[in-house]
């Protein structure tokens, strides 16, 4: 049977929390394990201590042929097993074994030492570094200070001229403005009143031509009706005066009758 050492899964969601066994290869991840070898925390705060491993039950199943995972190796070498199983295949008895594991130790000690020191020097620089900003900048401060000081001491009315001059130079300078803008506006709204002026002599333009046409229209239909009323009054007087005419050639066709037969 093909054993290996690897993790399996306990705890809830988004909580993970791993125990380090040995099981058959063939088996699930979360399956029927044989044996525990120790635990693993991935989300503990203290990454120094956020794991343990039974180290003579680890190093039997090594013995037997087990096969450990990648992260489990990692956590083996993190304690100094993988060190160990090294040396013993090397064929190293015991106390050459404890020797050389002693001198790694002393190696990580004197490691963990050279950190903090390091740490601590540049933590004292930094300080230092600190330090000779606040000065500077407390001195440049003082400095500026007493420069102000004397300035003020010394040149008062010149600051008041200056401040009227600056005052002077502001309302020319918005006097300035204004009058621009003023041009600005006047050049925008010249085009807009010639255009206006031109619609409105236009719009007159065109009611006189309407006006014209209107009267023209008027002359026309006034003759138009003074020449039906001569006509309608020519009708009308055509038939009396020849009823007239009939009448005067009766009487004088009478006349003649009545001087014949005298």
């Amino acid at each position: 049977m093909a054993t290996r050492i690897r993790l399996k899964r306990i705890g809830r969601k988004n909580r993970p929390f791993y125990r380090v066994v040995v099981m058959d290869s063939r088996q699930r991840r979360d399956g029927a394990a044989i044996e525990e070898l120790g635990w693993y925390n991935p989300i503990a705060k203290d990454k120094d201590n956020n794991f343990e491993l039974k180290e003579e039950r680890i190093l039997h199943w090594l013995q037997l042929g087990a096969q450990p995972s990648d992260i489990t190796h990692k956590l083996m070498k993190r304690a100094g097993i993988a060190m160990k199983w090294h040396l013993m295949k090397q064929g190293l008895d015991k106390k050459a074994i404890e020797k050389e594991i002693q001198k790694l130790d002393l190696r990580k000690e004197a490691q963990a030492k050279e950190k903090l020191e390091t740490a601590e020097k540049e933590s004292k620089k930094k300080a230092k570094e600190s330090k000779k900003t606040e000065e500077v900048k407390e001195a440049i401060s003082k400095a500026s200070s007493e420069e102000q000081v004397e300035t003020e001491k010394t040149d008062e009315p010149v600051e008041e001229k200056a401040e009227t001059k600056e005052a002077e130079e502001r309302v020319e300078g918005e006097k300035v403005q204004e009058e621009s803008k003023l041009e600005k506006t006047e050049e925008k709204t010249e085009p807009v009143q010639k255009e206006a002026e031109q619609k409105t002599k236009d719009t007159k333009v065109e009611e006189k031509k309407k006006t014209k046409v209107t009267e023209d229209k008027s002359t026309e239909n006034e003759k138009k009706t003074e020449e039906t009323k001569e006509v309608t009054i020519t009708k009308k007087s055509t038939p009396k005066k020849k009823s007239e005419e009939k009448a005067n050639a009766k009487k004088a066709e009478s006349k003649d009758k009545a001087n014949d037969d005298k």
